[in-house]
């Protein structure tokens, strides 16, 4: 071999040593992209549960099982069509994320449109193309049609009760309670809403229900004396959507692990599934128990102007389904990355956005997420706690039963602290 061609083959090797990484990130690249307009597209429409959890759970399991199609690295969710390693891993991705966006959030078309072009201008044209625009169709379908009859588009009437314990609408401008029908919607993971079903409330009058009720009520209050400015901060910073915040966390441990797009699009969908099965088990808990919110019980217990901090959401008091929440998503985060103790931080969004906070585990996180309720004056402390116990329990499940790895490849490589 002449010493030209020898330095033209080295040449060769280190050109691809160089390209793959960079491919492999772009096609991780575009499971985040399409995770952050999915995520932003249902927080602007303002839709219903059934939409904002179940929705982006949807596309991510369509893009997770249209990249399974061209490399089946993990069990699908429905689709599990012949796998052809030829296929565009960025076109089945686009494709899958369209098709299931555009079904479920059709006002929000024109944006999913240009993001499905932006995508596809990329990927030369032939049939590696097409073939991956055809199995993210195939995959988008499979998934929504198992999602079709899922109980998500029920109306249920909700008629407040006037016991002491019972819940009724909040101030300040008493919006009746919502969301009762997520309670019976069929879960993605969960063998039925009630599976992790906490345990009853503490009894109204019970000492551990007025331990709850005097903590919240000086801690909580608008106008409380013994709420420090950092704990003021830590109710802002988390009153965000859960789905939001823990979203954002999912993506910017990808992004620092640097998984992959076969990794992300397990991760996400695992993530989205665990946030909205919380949501599934936690409203179905909240109207089960129909356990009043803290500012009813302070007002009935004499304080009649007390006013919790921030605005009292209109469901039922326990569980915290935005603990459960953050509770589910660190507990698959922490057994996908195979540690708790990874560090991390997180600036937060709308409606206190540009606060920045740094943690040292995702349980960390979840827990001070949880404990932001009490202090914003929205949710006892049993609440919370009950909320973290659940959750927890509920990631667990997603993780164990879903998008397993397939026994026909080598273990998965233990990741390491980036």
């Amino acid at each position: 071999m002449s010493g030209l061609t020898s330095r033209r083959l080295v040449l060769a090797v280190l050109s691809m040593a160089v390209l793959l990484p960079r491919a492999v990130a772009a096609q991780a690249d575009e499971v985040l992209r399409w995770n952050r307009i999915a995520r932003d597209a249902a927080a602007a429409a303002d839709v219903g549960p059934s939409t904002r959890f179940g929705g982006v759970a949807i596309m991510h399991l369509a893009i997770h099982d249209a990249l399974n199609a061209t490399d089946r690295r993990f069990a699908p969710y429905r689709f599990s069509g012949p796998v052809n390693p030829a296929a565009s891993a960025n076109a089945a991705i686009a494709a899958a994320a369209h098709a299931t966006l555009v079904a479920l959030l059709p006002k929000g078309t024109p944006a999913f449109d240009t993001a499905r072009r932006e995508a596809l201008a990329a990927i030369p044209e032939g049939t590696s193309k097409a073939l991956g625009l055809k199995m993210g169709a195939e995959a988008a379908a499979a998934v929504l049609a198992a999602r079709a009859n899922d109980g998500s588009g029920r109306v249920v009437p909700y008629v407040p009760g006037t016991a002491p314990g019972a819940y009724r609408p909040t101030p300040p401008d008493f919006t009746p309670a919502f969301a009762m029908e997520w309670a019976l919607v069929a879960p993605f993971a969960l063998s039925s809403a009630a599976q992790f079903r906490p345990a009853p409330p503490p009894a109204v009058g019970s000492p551990q229900a007025r331990a709850d009720m005097e903590e919240v009520r000086a801690i909580g209050a608008q106008t409380s004396r013994t709420r420090s400015a950092e704990q003021s901060e830590i109710a802002r910073f988390w009153y965000e959507g859960s789905d939001q915040g823990w979203n954002r966390i999912a993506r910017e441990a990808a992004a620092a692990h640097r998984l992959d797009a076969w990794e992300s699009a397990r991760l996400l969908a695992l993530v989205n599934v665990a946030i909205a099965d919380s949501i599934i088990g936690g409203v179905e808990a909240k109207y089960h128990y129909n356990y009043w919110r803290p500012v009813t019980a302070i007002r009935e217990a004499g304080e009649t102007e007390w006013l919790s901090d921030l605005e009292t959401p209109a469901v039922p008091d326990y569980p915290s389904t935005h603990t459960v929440q953050g509770a589910a998503v660190a507990a698959v985060l922490s057994r996908f990355f195979e540690t708790d103790f990874v560090t991390f931080s997180m600036t937060s969004g709308d409606p206190y956005p540009g606060i920045t906070r740094r943690f040292w585990s995702f349980s960390q996180a979840a827990r001070e997420n949880g404990a932001s309720r009490v202090l914003a004056g929205i949710h006892f402390t049993s609440a919370v706690q009950a909320g973290y116990e659940q959750g927890d329990r509920i990631g667990a499940w997603a993780f164990e039963h879903l998008l397993r790895p397939s026994p026909a490849r080598q273990p998965l490589p233990s990741f390491k602290q980036p």
